[in-house]
């Protein structure tokens, strides 16, 4: 955890873009490391492996842009680059494949499709680890490198609106698979990549200011929840919701700040995801009307998805847990659920009373103001954009899937059962139960099929035949010279003496011929 928090600071404050590369790489490396914390558990060992292979793919493209900005303007320094982008110094191509590059790193590293798919399967590390490296720091790298280098994403309109769909596709995505998700952990994962694509299509947009004020104001709320999911998992020994249920009655503070945290994420006023959401929702109106209905979409399917939590597991009656599993440390009843300890709900107090209060900075425009002028030539104030119509809408759309969740989950006047298994829903939910057959594509076809079945075994025969049998060749005729060489070497003085002689000559004769 310390080598991560070292990495992360390193790649944030790194003015130059080798050394940011470095830092990334070592952020994939102990996230990697911290996945894989209970490495005797087969899941946790795969979900590890999984999360550091995805990501090098979107890292290849980062690297690509890192050397061709290098052979384009012999310099890594990033406001040098920056500079040299905006005094338009760069041919639209160059800058188009840099900024695209720059944008690959970071769906990768954000967790952004068609590269989402390791973020789930890194639940599997300890909840602190996900509290703090998947939902506010490592998956936010993506976030802050796009918007570090938000002038060269700017001036191509191509990569810019690349951005933009990415992120507004993958904030619906992953809202839907979130809706269909048992595992407490797993749907804040998905919401986690929700939430990272409205900042990835906000910077797409145009909203820097508000991209950049959303980054802060998730990283409160989604690290409270995520803490609230291990204080569950703590008294009932399990992240399955339907082994919940009624925990509120004995779990009061955990219940209070998890529901705080699930209004912040639902965007409702006056805590501090409405603030932020809003923003970009408003800046998104004014520049890409289609993206706004994108994001407006996962802002109803959020309430909903994180209300369906709170029904299942603080509400109705408890169904029982599940035991300890053999050699490992939790509640030896199960049975009789009980709150956490201090030392847990501290923590999550303190990040309840920031989703509530932190939203605040942005109404006197003071945080704007300061996130603008990180920007080179940017010097302004800017103020809190208020839209009456926008707020009536995303409110009424947020309130509509809290009501939804309400009735399907709590006053179950709608089966649940019956309507996914009905004649329109049924495709669609095995559809998102299989996880739009990502895992399937990326581990039977391409894994199993084409690279395993046949560049990994053609790779193999290459390199065991010829690689190998070259430098088992050479290394045979090494060999066997010695055993020949080795004759020569008998601890006799008069052979010796006659070898030097031999040479000798042989000098001479080379002298004299040539």
């Amino acid at each position: 955890m310390s080598l991560f928090t070292a990495a992360m600071l390193g790649l944030i404050i790194a003015d130059n873009l080798l050394l940011l590369f470095v830092f990334w790489e070592l952020v994939g490396l102990t996230s990697y490391l911290l996945i894989g914390f209970w490495f005797h558990r087969p899941a946790a060992a795969a979900a590890a492996k999984k999360a550091f292979l995805v990501t090098r793919f979107g890292d290849l493209g980062l690297l690509a842009a890192l050397l061709l900005i290098w052979q384009q303007t012999d310099t890594l320094n990033i406001s040098e680059i920056i500079a040299i982008v905006i005094e338009g110094d760069l041919g639209d191509t160059t800058v188009t494949l840099f900024a695209l590059g720059l944008a690959a790193g970071a769906i990768g590293k954000s967790a952004q499709f068609p590269l989402h798919t390791w973020l789930p399967d890194a639940m599997e590390g300890p909840t602190p680890v996900s509290g703090l490296v998947h939902s506010a720091t490592m998956v936010a790298a993506g976030v802050y490198l796009l918007a570090r280098f938000f002038p060269v994403l700017e001036h191509s309109q191509f990569a810019s609106d690349f951005v933009a769909w990415i992120g507004a596709v993958t904030a619906v995505g992953a809202a839907l698979l979130a809706v269909t998700q048992t595992d407490i952990k797993r749907v804040l994962a998905y919401s986690t990549i929700s939430q990272l694509a409205y900042m990835i299509f906000a910077l797409g947009t145009g909203a820097y200011a508000a991209a950049v004020f959303h980054l802060t104001m998730h990283a409160f709320f989604k690290a409270l929840l995520f803490l609230g999911s291990g204080s569950v998992h703590h008294s009932t020994n399990t992240f399955d919701m339907t082994k919940m249920g009624g925990l509120r009655h004995t779990m009061p503070i955990t219940y209070i700040t998890f529901l705080i945290g699930a209004l912040a994420l639902s965007g409702i006023i006056p805590l501090a995801g409405f603030w932020s959401k809003d923003e970009i929702l408003i800046e998104t109106w004014a520049h890409n009307k289609a993206i706004f209905f994108f994001g407006l979409t996962a802002a109803g399917l959020t309430a909903f998805y994180m209300f369906r939590v709170i029904f299942m597991t603080f509400h109705g009656t408890y169904r029982g847990g599940e035991p300890v599993p053999p050699g490992e440390y939790g509640n030896d009843d199960p049975s009789h659920t009980h709150e956490s300890p201090r030392s847990m709900v501290a923590p999550m107090g303190v990040l309840a009373t920031l989703a509530v209060v932190a939203g605040f900075l942005t109404i006197d425009g003071e945080f704007q103001t300061w996130v603008l002028n990180a920007l080179p030539g940017v010097a302004e104030e800017a103020k809190l954009t208020w839209d009456t119509v926008i707020f009536i809408v995303t409110t009424i759309v947020a309130l509509s899937g809290i009501g939804l969740a309400y009735a399907l989950y709590q006053a179950k006047t709608i089966d649940v059962v019956a309507l996914r298994e009905s004649a329109p829903l049924k495709p669609l939910h095995a559809l998102l139960e299989r996880k739009y057959y990502m895992d399937v594509l990326y581990e039977d076809i391409l894994v199993r099929r084409v690279f395993y079945g046949g560049l990994a075994r053609s790779a193999a025969l290459f390199d065991a035949n010829l690689i190998d049998g070259v430098v088992n060749t050479i290394g045979s005729g090494t060999v066997g010279f010695g055993r020949v060489a080795r004759h020569m070497q008998n601890g006799q003085v008069q052979t010796a003496g006659a070898a030097m002689v031999m040479g000798g000559f042989i000098i001479f004769g080379i002298v004299v011929i040539f």
